[in-house]
């Protein structure tokens, strides 16, 4: 049984139609990439899985599934009065100071940044913070909206590194990315979306020049790189 499965999915915002018949399925462990160009509802999708918007079809998870959800950015002051540590504890449950080191071990960040400003740490800190956040609650499935946002290239190849981890520890990953080589190095399976089902299958199936001419238009080419 997949852990996610989703069937003739149609959102309509105002209404503006925004997805129209979308229908795919993830299995447990897999890391389901979704890929396509600005507007093509991809942020509305993880809304809609997350049950924050409202939608008619079929959006069916595994029972007792723990879902956590990093959001593509979080914009704070610089002088908000609230240190890392404050932020992580924020969640309603109780959280452990072992439990908070572990997390940040996991997102490769010394203990030391729990004193720090929350408004003060850098961007690539900050959306590791926000993973943290998100693995304390013990999820098997994340939600990633554009991990590598406003990341350099050094940050953006730790943070999909950390993504593959979570992988390995046999937690379910759906991610928004425009990176199509880290795409068809790290996914399972890949969704291209444009308001519709463009293609959705292996990344070395459809990754090809005719469906992301469909998906961004004809100057848009995809180069696979040999690792």
């Amino acid at each position: 049984m997949p852990i996610l499965s989703v069937k003739n999915l149609f959102v309509k915002i105002e209404g503006d139609k925004i997805l129209e018949d979308i229908n795919f399925e993830v299995n447990q462990g897999d890391v389901l990439a979704i890929i396509g160009p600005n507007g093509a509802g991809k942020t509305v999708l993880l809304k809609s899985l997350l049950g924050f918007i409202e939608y008619q079809g079929e959006i069916k998870w595994e029972p007792n599934v723990k879902i956590g959800y990093v959001p593509q950015r979080m914009d704070i002051e610089n002088d908000i009065p609230l240190t890392v540590e404050e932020f992580l504890r924020l969640r309603k449950e109780k959280i452990s100071n072992e439990k908070i080191k572990e997390s940040l071990k996991f997102v490769q960040l010394n203990e030391s940044i729990l004193k720090s400003g929350f408004g003060e740490i850098s961007i690539g800190q900050r959306q590791r913070i926000l993973v943290a956040w998100a693995i304390l609650g013990n999820p098997n499935v994340l939600l990633f909206d554009e991990p590598t946002a406003d990341i350099d290239v050094a940050g953006q190849e730790s943070i999909y590194k950390m993504i593959h981890d979570l992988q390995k520890k046999g937690i379910t990953v759906i991610l928004v990315s425009h990176d199509l080589n880290i795409v068809y190095r790290y996914a399972e399976k890949v969704l291209c979306l444009n308001r519709k089902n463009i293609c959705f299958g292996k990344p070395k199936e459809i990754l090809n020049t005719e469906h992301l001419q469909k998906l961004y238009g004809e100057h848009k080419a995809f180069y696979q790189h040999e690792h």
